[in-house]
């Protein structure tokens, strides 16, 4: 009997400290979901490509491709569960992982979260607001969707799409089937463009047993379609705000997150909420509850996932989380020269334009 199998049987209801977290991925939101986890006693091994990726600075990693079955037969030996920290993760890998370690959260929740259309038709479904929306998978699909939805819309790809990647612009004369050779002919959908007066995210984090616990609503601020500054709290009227949280929690309900779901939203000038999309890990704009809530994500989704108490969402003071991107990490003296800063790096060995190689959290 491993270790693992073990440590899994001795702890019915959860996974007790001094256990082993597996984790999906090896970037930022892996390094510090490991590091979080430490904290409360657990051990963490990573599953990337990546040999050099940034959380296999701080725990133990098995670098291999995640359509590699024998290499995560490996890897689901040495943990007592696993959870994501992005969702470009082949859903077989969970399915495999599935049959021999429990996988928080689980495929269906990745499956919904990787494809736009089944996201929306998700959200649509369980009586959540989102922009219009169509799908276009051929040529012939283009006029009927822009019948539909009208111009100007935004044509993002179905998966893959992050940070504004995937996505192109179309205003009305502008040829979509263009756009849509550029994008090689994958699944898209078309969306109208909303008018907006802020962009905001909510971060929920649910147990398996239903229990959950919703962090404040933030305000986020964009630079070149990549997430710059986060204000915590949003500061909007209480009662968008505790709409927004309604929908966070009604979203992860429905898919039963076990883990967490990051939920942002567009806070239209009319003021409804429309939901953007759903991310079942830990998020960029969640970064300020490492320094300014009781609890950050890192460590909610290490209670979520282990079957702990979830802890206290409770704001400790008011604070702007600023990504660092590209060379503004080499900021990092005048950064510690204010007193109340709090300066996150991610050890990254190469500063490109646009790439997130850290934040610093503030107070207001």
């Amino acid at each position: 009997m491993t270790d693992a199998s073990l440590a899994r049987q001795t702890m019915k209801d959860g996974i007790r400290p001094g256990g082993v977290i597996g984790i999906l991925g090896g970037g930022q939101l892996g390094r510090m979901t490991a590091l979080a986890a430490a904290e409360l006693g657990y051990r963490t091994v990573i599953f990337d490509p990546d040999a050099n990726c940034p959380a296999g600075h701080v725990a133990e990693t098995v670098t291999a491709a995640y359509t590699d079955r024998d290499a995560l037969d490996r890897f689901s030996a040495k943990v007592d569960v696993v959870t994501l920290e992005f969702e470009n993760v082949p859903v077989e890998a969970l399915t495999h992982l599935a049959q021999t370690v429990p996988v928080r959260p689980g495929a269906t929740v990745l499956s919904a979260a990787q494809d736009r259309a089944v996201e929306k038709t998700f959200l649509n479904d369980a009586g959540i607001e989102t922009a219009p929306w169509a799908t276009i998978e051929t040529p012939a699909d283009i006029d009927a969707a822009v019948a539909k939805i009208g111009l100007p819309a935004v044509l993002k790809t179905s998966r893959l799409g992050y940070d504004g990647k995937g996505q192109a612009m179309i205003q009305p004369g502008d040829d979509v089937r263009a756009a849509f050779e550029r994008f090689g002919r994958v699944p898209c959908v078309l969306e109208g463009l909303i008018d907006f007066e802020c962009e905001l995210s909510v971060i929920a984090a649910r147990r398996d047993d239903g229990a959950s616990a919703v962090f404040p609503p933030v305000m986020n601020e964009h630079r070149d379609h990549i997430l710059y500054k986060t204000h915590a709290p949003a500061g909007l009227p209480d009662a968008v705000e505790q709409e927004a949280v309604e929908i966070a929690r009604k979203a992860t309900e429905g898919l039963s997150v076990t883990g967490l779901l990051a939920v942002e939203m567009f806070l239209t000038k009319q003021g409804t909420l429309l939901v953007n999309e759903v991310a079942p890990r830990p998020h960029n704009s969640g970064h300020w509850t490492m320094d300014a809530c009781a609890t950050s994500q890192f460590q909610q989704l290490v209670r979520a996932v282990c079957g702990l108490p979830l802890g206290s969402t409770d704001i400790l003071y008011p604070a702007v989380m600023t990504n660092l991107l590209g060379d503004e990490c080499e900021e990092w003296s005048e950064i510690l020269s204010d007193p109340r800063a709090k300066l996150h790096l991610y050890g990254k060995s190469e500063a490109r334009p646009g790439r997130k190689m850290g934040h610093v959290n503030r107070p207001k």
